[in-house]
């Protein structure tokens, strides 16, 4: 059996959206979960993982912390002399590529997202680009979730030996099952995702101004990773929005919501679009890559410009003037996208096929 170690910055994102690449190489090999929470981590020792707590600032900048990550990646290959890394989100890919390239140990790094890291200009951005040649000049395959980000590395320079592109990290079909489109008078608009500026929170609550009432609910399922608790507080009490809060398990929401709403102004590929879909749910999302892959306009929902409320209100008000048979038929289309283009098993099997690739050529 090889050894395969696995650096993510977060266990819930790591098995909701990744466990079926997870199992596929547990059926033949040690893996090895290297992630700083405990979220998901009885479930991932339950299956066979060997789990080692890391901790990673996921949002912070500070450069000594950062050495010590790097140092922690170094300590740890070089302890367990794995066969194969594989990397997700930008500090494991960053440090972790680096340290598996300097060790000639062959990896594999995933995009799934770029945020706002290449909006910056001067010695920042100068900065941020040093820093993925650097993680992923060895790389034996960089995986992308859209064709701007590929794009954007292209650019920049910035390549691994191969590049690949998957539909995201797919959605797993059997969990997020179609539901019949619930029938009552109230539409309810579910907010799904961190509550952020970057995430369209700010545009989501001045669309919800405008146009709740008795019959048009704004809800938000999410924990707030910014300054606004206390504003969505007051915005509850006085009945403009709804606060669900943060769960692990997302499938009931999306099936007792008539409409998702994804505002980022940045995405790797949007699991909560691609899941609201496969659950037969239109989507009202910003008009960026990692959303525009997954629906289609007019059809399984609207699109608008991120940042821009005037244009999120707008679609929001198209959709309110659907029947109810027009929103069970672009539900039922959602989900039909989804099971020819998004299907989780063509995400792992791509990603078995590099392992596959590479642990032979070892």
């Amino acid at each position: 059996m090889g050894r395969v170690l696995v650096l993510t910055n977060s266990s819930g994102g790591l098995y909701d959206f990744r466990n079926e690449f997870v199992r596929a190489l547990l059926e033949e090999n040690q893996v090895f979960i290297s992630m700083p929470d405990d979220t998901k981590e009885k479930e991932l020792l339950e299956e066979g993982c060997q789990v080692i707590k890391t901790s990673i600032n996921r949002r912070g900048i500070n450069p000594l912390e950062d050495l010590k990550l790097y140092q922690t990646y170094h300590n740890m290959m070089k302890e367990l002399q794995p066969d194969l890394v594989v990397t997700y989100t930008i500090k494991p890919n960053v440090y972790g590529g680096f340290c598996a390239g300097r060790m000639k140990i062959p990896y594999i790094a995933t995009i799934t997202g770029l945020g706002g890291a290449f909006d910056r200009t001067g010695l920042f951005l100068q900065l941020i680009i040093r820093m993925y040649r650097a993680g992923l000049k060895k790389a034996d395959c960089v995986f992308f979730q859209n064709e701007e980000n590929r794009g954007i590395f292209g650019k920049f320079g910035i390549r691994g030996k191969k590049e690949k592109m998957v539909m995201g990290s797919g959605v797993n079909l059997e969990r997020h099952v179609y539901e019949p489109y619930p029938k009552r008078e109230e539409t309810h608009f579910l907010f799904v995702g961190r509550v952020m500026k970057e995430r369209g929170i700010l545009e989501f609550i001045e669309a919800a101004k405008k146009l709740h009432s008795e019959k048009v609910h704004f809800d938000i399922l999410g924990y707030c990773d910014e300054d606004y608790q206390s504003m969505l507080d007051e915005l509850e009490k006085e009945g403009v929005i709804h606060q669900l809060g943060f769960h692990t398990e997302v499938h009931p929401y999306l099936a007792d919501a008539d409409a998702i709403v994804i505002a980022s102004f940045h995405e790797g590929m949007s699991n909560a679009l691609i899941e609201a879909a496969a659950t037969g749910r239109p989507v009202i999302a910003s008009n960026i890559s990692g959303c525009m892959e997954a629906f289609e306009e007019g059809k399984t929902g609207f699109g608008f410009t991120p940042g821009k409320a005037e244009e999120l209100i707008e679609a929001m008000e198209k959709f309110l003037k659907l029947s109810y048979e027009e929103r069970t038929k672009m539900g039922q289309a959602a989900r039909k996208k989804m099971e020819q283009e998004f299907d989780r098993k063509l995400v792992t099997a791509s990603y078995m096929e590099e392992v596959h690739r590479i642990l032979s050529e070892k």
